[in-house]
């Protein structure tokens, strides 16, 4: 791990403690109860991760996607299904041949009611369909005629199969793996962006705490000094524009600690929601000391990035898509032909058990022809569509590949940067603390202008801004590493195993 924490307090900080603790007791007493939970960033995360709503969001969604795959596969087993009619009632007038060849209409009243249980398997290598199915159907008949007619198929077995016909099964299990696959990587990728916005809130507190004790050290100061300059102006050793100009600096100061307090209470109820929290719970946070301590691989970073995006496996199954349209476009406006075949047993009978005695074998074969004969180029320009479609997501994919990479090269190297940036940043704010430390004693023994003691202040707020911008990008670009190539370079493994 890396140190960059930088020194914070100085001398001139316990010259003016005893006004500090007056002004900041409201906030501190808000903020650090008996009850109060204290966070780091790590566990922020953590907290985010296992209970905000973005992340039980991802949760859902990764989780539906599982259901659908589960469901995917079950549909690929046997199937058992039962279909009934019970009843189908139909009144009407109908016609009846007389033995004299004449012709009456007479009201008839027929009732059916009928049972089918299936068994149909897919074959997916193929496309077609087995099935093994039984039937009893009863007909019941009152009018001119009455007739009560039972009629059973106990088991029929066929085989149902398109020739030269899209296998909408087979290229389904080609796109189905790699859905779920994009749906793992969208929810890793998910929790990845969860934990970089976490990040984002969580250093959005300590800005904002800085700011607030910025700004209450700086009130505390320019009291002190106003006194001091109030008193040098009485017996005549400052004049009047440096007393002014130090009253207008202890207002000015008073004006940014109220903006700081209302500053502070926003970032920390915008850090409550995102980690799930009461509106009211007391939180402070504890900001880390140390950076990990590794060297960002912009190679491997590359690498691992086209391995585990979900962007890299959204392109594959729109590769997978687009090779199915043109094979559709192909072959739906062809030739083709269904073929189906069955071999069963039936009977029928005035009772129920008799549909069942004298069974007689039931065959059946189809083979039905699709031949389009003028299409007007339809066809050829399905196919067409199609062929482009799929050279612009090659095209497209190969872009996006390219952007990928860049995204985690550049990644990679900005968190290089963001480290040494950090270290500088760190040391210039130590420089800084110092030379206002140097600067306020020196103006106490009247060897310096009140001007150049309120640079130096400036400066040092400024050098304090900066260091917290950049711990804040620090931590960010090591999230959004994390996030662009699913790769833990701490760990040295993949995110998700």
């Amino acid at each position: 791990m890396l140190p960059y924490s930088s020194t914070g307090h100085v001398a001139w900080y316990a010259r003016a403690c005893l006004a500090l603790a007056i002004v900041a007791a409201p906030v501190h007493a808000q903020q650090r109860t008996s009850d109060t939970l204290t966070v780091t960033l790590d566990d922020a995360v953590e907290m985010a991760l296992d209970q905000g709503y973005d992340a039980r969001a991802a949760e859902a969604a990764r989780d539906a996607a599982l259901f659908r795959d589960a469901a995917f596969h079950s549909r690929l087993l046997p199937q058992l299904g039962l279909q009934a009619t019970a009843p189908a009632f139909n009144r009407s007038i109908i016609d009846v041949l007389q033995p004299d060849g004449s012709t009456l209409f007479r009201t008839q009243n027929q009732t059916t009611a009928a049972l089918t249980a299936t068994v149909s398997q897919i074959v997916p290598f193929t496309g077609g369909e087995f099935f093994v199915t039984s039937s009893l159907t009863r007909l019941s008949v009152s009018g001119a005629q009455d007739a009560l007619t039972y009629s059973s198929t106990p088991v029929n077995i066929g085989f149902r199969q398109p020739i030269l016909r899209p296998n909408t099964v087979g290229w389904d299990r080609k796109e189905q793996p790699v859905r779920t696959e994009v749906a793992d990587r969208q929810y890793l990728e998910a929790r990845e962006g969860i934990a970089l916005q976490t990040a984002s809130l969580f250093f959005d507190v300590y800005a904002a705490q800085v700011d607030w004790e910025t700004a209450t050290t700086n009130v505390a100061v320019n009291d002190t000094l106003y006194t001091l300059n109030n008193g040098r102006y009485e017996i005549g050793r400052i004049g009047e524009n440096d007393l002014l100009q130090s009253e207008l600096a202890l207002l000015q100061a008073r004006t940014n600690l109220d903006a700081a307090v209302l500053a502070l209470e926003r970032a920390l109820a915008a850090l409550r929601i995102g980690l799930r929290l009461p509106p009211d719970a007391p939180l402070a946070i504890v900001v880390p000391e140390r950076a990990p301590d590794f060297e960002p691989d912009t190679a491997l970073a590359v690498a691992e990035a086209l391995r585990n995006r979900a962007v890299v496996s959204s392109l594959e199954l729109q590769h997978v898509q687009a090779r199915r349209r043109v094979t559709e476009a192909k072959l739906n406006n062809g030739f083709g032909a269904v073929l189906q075949a069955s071999y069963g047993f039936n009977a029928t009978g005035n009772g129920l058990g008799g549909a069942y005695e004298d069974l007689l074998e039931a065959q059946r074969v189809t083979f039905s022809v699709e031949i389009p004969l003028i299409q007007w180029g339809a066809r050829h320009n399905d196919v067409g569509a199609a062929e482009m479609e799929l050279d612009a997501v090659e095209h497209t994919s190969q872009a996006t590949l390219d952007q990928t990479a860049h995204d985690a090269r550049f990644a990679a190297l900005q968190l290089a940067q963001a480290a040494r940036g950090l270290a500088l940043s760190a040391k210039a704010d130590t420089v800084a603390d110092k030379r206002f430390e140097v600067a306020y004693n020196r103006y106490g023994i009247g060897r310096i202008s009140i001007d150049n003691l309120f640079i130096a202040q400036r400066e040092k707020d400024q050098a304090r801004q900066q260091y917290v911008r950049a711990l804040r990008g620090y931590w960010e670009a090591y999230y959004q590493l994390r996030q662009v190539t699913l790769y833990d370079f701490e760990e040295g493994m993949r995110i998700g195993g």
